[in-house]
């Protein structure tokens, strides 16, 4: 919004060339950092204070851990605020007539409305189950699936750099145009669907702690920040023929348009951190559904964009083997009638060995910066 208003303006009185300065996606970008921060630092005291009134409190499952008793009637759907503060910053910051832009934050809210649902059905019946599992598949694939059937067929709306790559498979580790992977559109749609939903879920799976998922959930938002920026960033005289760019230099997918969505990146982060300052244990909010389906929907997103279907098993490695480890167990139990973890997801396993709660959290943190720095590697380790 202040892109659009106020840029075309620099050129208008000398002093207004200070304007000159909204073209640069990493102003920009930590603009939106700092204003979701600041956004959520201001409004969390009376977003909780409202939740305490309206008496939207957490509900404990029966079977979990017995220190998880003592949280109930905690304030949830804090990702509310998580929304507001990111969907705001992305709007105030953005270039909002970039399509992946628009793509990303539609599948944010689309979700955040599933999980919403969940969380309200939660509180109104005052039990743990919530929506129906099914029903959430259904609306999530239904969204992501409409929105990315949108990339993947409307040629001419969506930029030729991400639409032309669109069947092509990024590896971790391995030179992208060097030894480019071919895979059928089909599977490559199917490929990008999967990935958003999975990621949406897994995130979900770890909202189990106070602050285990969105500490993980900004250091994944960081990164892609990172990566879509260097995606599409090129540097030098003004001729495109002539500018350098840094997608071929570290030899990853070159997608001009990608480097706006640096700018929702950091405003995730600032939306997240400034959440965790209430969400740290012992929390005072949690994020219910509304806020872990819709960041997990929108880091999804992102690595479909920035091509990295694959890498995002690596950075989301966190997300990844919580949700592997409620696989296992279901599966485990249905066909031998045992169980492998003492509790699934396996954050609940570690408690119940009776690790310290806040000792879980912090190494699943220094975890998910380890896969993050290698999957920053993979840039250059090809």
């Amino acid at each position: 919004m202040l892109y659009e208003l106020l840029y075309p303006l620099r050129g208008h009185a000398p002093w207004l060339s200070f304007l000159n300065v909204l073209r640069y996606v990493p102003f920009r970008a930590i603009a939106a950092t700092a204003t979701a921060m600041l956004l959520s630092f201001a409004l969390s005291p009376w977003f909780i204070r409202e939740l305490q009134k309206k008496q939207i409190g957490q509900v404990i499952r029966g079977d979990g851990p017995e220190s998880h008793f003592a949280k109930g009637g905690t304030p949830t759907m804090g990702g509310s605020l998580i929304l507001l503060c990111l969907l705001f910053s992305t709007v105030l910051w953005c270039d909002m007539h970039n399509p992946f832009v628009w793509a990303v934050t539609t599948v944010t809210v689309g979700y955040g409305v599933i999980g919403y649902l969940d969380d309200f059905l939660k509180i109104r019946d005052k039990t743990s189950r919530g929506l129906p599992g099914r029903y959430k598949l259904i609306g999530q694939f239904t969204i992501g699936g409409a929105v990315l059937a949108y990339m993947f067929l409307a040629r001419g709306q969506v930029p030729s750099d991400w639409f032309d790559l669109r069947d092509h498979l990024s590896v971790p580790f391995v030179a992208f145009h060097k030894h480019p992977v071919l895979v059928p559109v089909w599977f490559a749609y199917l490929l990008a669907v999967l990935t958003v939903v999975a990621m949406s879920n897994a995130v979900n799976l770890t909202d189990g702690l106070d602050g285990l998922a969105i500490g993980p959930v900004v250091i994944n938002a960081a990164t892609y920040l990172i990566w879509v920026y260097l995606a599409g960033a090129t540097f030098g005289i003004t001729h495109v023929a002539q500018r350098f760019v840094v997608a071929r230099y570290l030899d990853i997918p070159f997608i001009g348009s990608a480097s706006e969505l640096a700018v929702y990146c950091g405003a995730m982060v600032g939306a997240g951190i400034g959440f965790l300052w209430y969400n740290t244990y012992p929390a005072s909010v949690f994020m219910g559904d509304v806020g872990s389906l819709s960041l997990g929907g929108g880091l999804g997103m992102c690595a479909v964009v920035s091509k990295n279907e694959l890498l995002s098993i690596v950075l989301g490695g966190v997300f990844f083997v919580e949700a592997v480890s409620v696989i296992i167990q279901v599966v485990s139990f249905k066909t031998r009638g045992k169980r492998v973890f003492l509790m699934a997801p396996i954050h609940h396993h570690f408690e119940k060995q009776g690790w310290p709660e806040p000792k879980i959290i912090v190494r699943f943190w220094i975890v998910s910066v380890l896969l993050a720095l290698v999957a920053l590697s993979s840039m250059k380790l090809r």
